[in-house]
């Protein structure tokens, strides 16, 4: 499979982030990694998206320190970014509001149409900026003199690079304007993009559980958009699936990540990071990075049992 012909995917982790830990980072990269070992795919950015302040769990500290402890969190990373969409909002947004929100979004960003698992013959196109007299960017994937597939290539990352991976300094989040016009002549190549949902086996499961989830959102989800799951402590993903008539209808739409890391997932859990900052336990390196753990102290966040 050449690298035009295979999938790029852009993964996103909604969830709390209170606070984001170092296993949430595993699992980007073990996602990533995984993908790439198929030979099918092409990870071509990752989003953290925290969820609204309004979502209501015990313990949730504001969004703005969230968005700040995962700023920090990412900054060293090339490919992952955060998203402040969700905590933005007016209320709390569904998981499937928040991946319909980044598919229009890039849809109007980079002029391309995203694909979803179940029309794979529907390739979205990606434009490539030439240098010819700016226009507003338009959709249209029978321009004359289309550029080959391999010139197209090395300008993908560099075009989605403006919504996948752009790290803005902490002191100010500064994102992609949706309404932005880019500007110049947008040429296209077909090459297939998916935005795909990354989780671990706990939101998997959850999935099972009656009235927890809408059922037309799990459609979405799972139907159009696909999960990659990264297991928790040798959780049996087969077996969750076949607990839900939905997760075994798109049971080829969700990627277990399968390697042979002995990471201890255990250090996803942002419960016991909290916990061993609250008891003063110095294991809490061994679920924060050091830049986390300094602004948590700095804000005096999490120090005492209720939050």
């Amino acid at each position: 499979m050449t690298e035009t012909t295979k999938t790029h995917v852009i993964l996103l982790a909604c969830g709390s982030f209170n606070p984001i830990t170092k296993g949430h980072i595993q699992m980007f990269e073990r996602a990533r990694d995984y993908l790439h070992k198929t030979g099918r795919f092409i990870v071509i950015g990752g989003i953290v998206s925290p969820v609204h302040d309004s979502y209501g769990k015990q313990g949730l500290v504001s969004s703005r320190h969230r968005l700040i402890m995962c700023q920090l969190a990412v900054q060293n990373s090339d490919w992952i970014r955060v998203d402040p969409w969700e905590c933005y909002q007016d209320t709390w947004q569904t998981t499937c509001s928040v991946l319909e929100h980044h598919r229009d979004l890039m849809k109007r960003v980079t002029g391309c149409i995203l694909s979803n698992v179940n029309t794979p013959s529907m390739t979205p196109v990606i434009g490539q900026p030439q240098h010819e007299n700016p226009q507003p960017i338009y959709q249209n994937s029978n321009v004359p003199n289309k550029p080959t597939a391999a010139k197209i290539l090395g300008k993908v990352g560099e075009s989605l690079s403006r919504i996948c991976c752009v790290r803005p300094p902490v002191e100010r989040f500064t994102f992609v304007d949706e309404n932005a016009n880019l500007g110049t002549v947008m040429r296209y190549e077909e090459i297939e993009l998916r935005i795909l949902l990354l989780c671990g086996s706990d939101l998997l499961e959850s999935f099972c559980i009656p009235g927890l989830w809408n059922e037309a959102d799990m459609e979405v989800i799972v139907g159009d958009f696909g999960i990659v799951v990264v297991p928790r402590d040798a959780a049996d993903t087969d077996r969750i699936m076949n607990h839900s008539s939905i997760l075994r209808k798109y049971k080829n739409n969700i990627m277990v990540v399968k390697d042979d890391i002995n990471h201890p997932m255990s250090v996803v859990s942002s419960t016991k990071s909290r916990l061993a900052l609250q008891h003063g336990d110095g294991h809490v390196v061994d679920y924060l990075s050091q830049p986390v753990i300094d602004y948590i102290l700095k804000s005096q966040l999490y120090i005492n049992a209720s939050g």
